[in-house]
């Protein structure tokens, strides 16, 4: 067969980019102006991926996230209005919730949980809690006990949303199912600080509960208190009687970012299950103003003792000060026990263009790395609204993030292919290996795609591309000795008539070998 030419790109001599990526972003959808994303990998099989985004959208990946499924959530009794959380249980099956809009009610006077148990296909009509009179129940987050597999959710109640009368006030609220979703037991109040009802600063907001190794019941919010805490040790019949201060919120929880319409710094709790060497642990992620309005910065503090005492804040993003960092979500790898975080950057401009990050930390906190993921950074527009948040999941070193991006004044969300092996390399100067394999774009690809490659030193290599069971399909270069540079080799899987399916491709030279995985539709 005719062997492709080979493009030798001397980015350091033209000074150019590589053309791809060192994590591959893939679109979910750019439908229906989709946004505040969320997203959950099943953690007995991590092929499988649920995501979500406003008003009813869910997408569901069964090849860990290289190609989605997309659907609408059609099916509730209680209509579908926006702020979706999504989980897998220990069966597999997922879950979907979402805030109210009943025909025969009033906007936002549940929290809604629709379950599928064929991956996706179909939901069930759901099952609510919460509803309490004509009072607003907004904001839910949830997690699971993988123990029992009980359900636990917090979020807040406005006596009246937006309201601005004082005598209205918000609150706290919790509830749990302990059948898989089918029933909730009725919504108690955990918070000793009340707020009001206008949700900015002394409205109490931003409660995402986590379960701890051995059933306990974390979570936190912001308010007029600041940044406080609660636990439950009896599954959530009883809490705290007062709320443990964590931290003050200088500038307050909703702060102002040039050309996004709003913005806030909410608090998101996690704890480390996975029995290592921080097991117990719960962190608490968060962003605020205290360096100024100009320097928004992300936030993590943790503690070894149930949330008695906290750590002393530490700095999430590492870039120099005088920049934006905004929107973060943090998750615990419950297998490695690393923390990841993702967050929208603007460390690289002096304007609005946006760039999505993140950052790991594999000892506890102690230290942490910053990454860029977005292959491209994108410019948002005040009037278009991008939501209150982005999400991120991660089991066994399979992380996906998802974000939401702006293009030609179109919204779509995003997930990104984290290679745990590039990300060292992204963190060093200089990398102890002497080649970096990008993954191939586009992928999923029908018929054609490329792969791109950076050597650090003139070397002998070979690029082939295999099948699941390890059988050569194309050998692109063939023992070649090749010079230091980026080097990009293009692929046209129509004449090696290949089938629909996963297939890798393979860089070796000097005695290493880096595989990635392609997907052919």
């Amino acid at each position: 067969m005719k062997r492709l030419k080979i493009t030798i790109l001397l980015a350091a001599m033209l000074g150019l980019q590589p053309l791809v990526a060192q994590h591959t972003n893939v679109m979910i959808s750019n439908a229906s102006y989709p946004e505040e994303p969320t997203i959950y990998i099943d953690p007995n099989n991590t092929n499988r991926i649920i995501a979500g985004s406003n008003i009813n959208n869910v997408f569901y990946s069964e090849d860990g996230g290289y190609s989605w499924n997309v659907k609408k959530l059609y099916s509730s009794a209680y209509g579908v209005a926006g702020d979706p959380v999504v989980i897998v249980d220990e069966a597999g099956h997922y879950y979907y919730f979402h805030l109210s809009s009943p025909p025969n009610g009033s906007w936002l006077d549940r929290i809604v949980c629709q379950k599928s148990t064929d991956g996706g296909l179909t939901w069930n009509q759901g099952s609510f809690m919460g509803l309490n009179g004509d009072k607003d129940q907004d904001k839910p987050w949830v997690d699971i006990d993988r123990k029992n597999g009980n359900i636990y959710a917090t979020w807040t109640q406005f006596d009246k949303y937006g309201s601005t009368i004082l005598e209205y006030r918000s609150n706290i609220m919790f509830s749990k199912s302990t059948d898989g979703g089918e029933s909730w037991s009725e919504a108690i109040r955990i918070n000793e600080v009340d707020g009001n009802c206008i949700d900015s600063d002394e409205t109490v907001e931003g409660a995402v509960p986590a379960v701890g190794p051995d059933g306990e019941i974390y979570v936190s919010w912001a308010g007029p208190a600041g940044l406080v805490f609660d636990r439950s040790t009896d599954q959530g019949e009883t809490w705290l009687e007062n709320d443990i201060f964590v931290s003050d919120l200088p500038g307050g929880w909703d702060f102002d970012i040039p050309d996004i319409q709003r913005c806030n710094g909410f608090p998101i709790t996690v704890c480390d299950r996975s029995g290592g060497p921080n097991h117990g642990t719960i962190y608490i992620n968060w962003s605020d103003q205290r360096n100024g309005t100009d320097d928004t910065d992300v936030w993590l503090v943790k503690s070894t003792d149930g949330g008695d005492t906290w750590s002393e804040r530490i700095r999430v993003n590492d870039d120099p000060p005088g920049r934006h960092q905004f929107f973060t979500w943090m998750t615990v790898d419950q297998v490695t026990g690393h923390l990841h975080f993702v967050f929208y950057d603007r460390r690289n401009y002096d304007d609005t263009n946006t760039d999505v990050y993140m950052a790991t930390s594999t000892d506890g906190g102690e230290t942490i790395s910053n990454y860029k993921i977005s292959e491209e950074p994108f410019v948002p527009i005040e009037n278009i609204f991008f939501g209150d948040y982005n999400n991120i999941s991660a089991v066994n070193n399979v992380i996906r993030p998802i974000w939401t991006r702006l293009h030609n004044e179109q919204l779509s969300v995003w997930t990104a292919i984290i290679d745990t092996t590039l990300t060292s390399i992204e963190q060093h100067a200089e990398p102890a290996i002497p080649f970096a394999l990008n993954q191939n774009y586009p992928n999923p690809f029908s018929a054609t795609t490329h792969f791109s490659f950076k050597l650090r030193s003139p070397m002998t290599v070979s690029l082939k591309v295999i099948d699941l069971f390890g059988r050569q399909i194309a050998c692109l270069i063939d023992h070649k000795k090749l010079g230091d540079g980026m080097y990009v080799e293009h692929f046209d899987a129509r004449k090696y008539h290949l089938a629909p399916g996963v297939y890798y491709f393979s860089l070796t030279g000097d005695n290493i070998n880096r595989v990635r995985k392609m997907v052919v539709e």
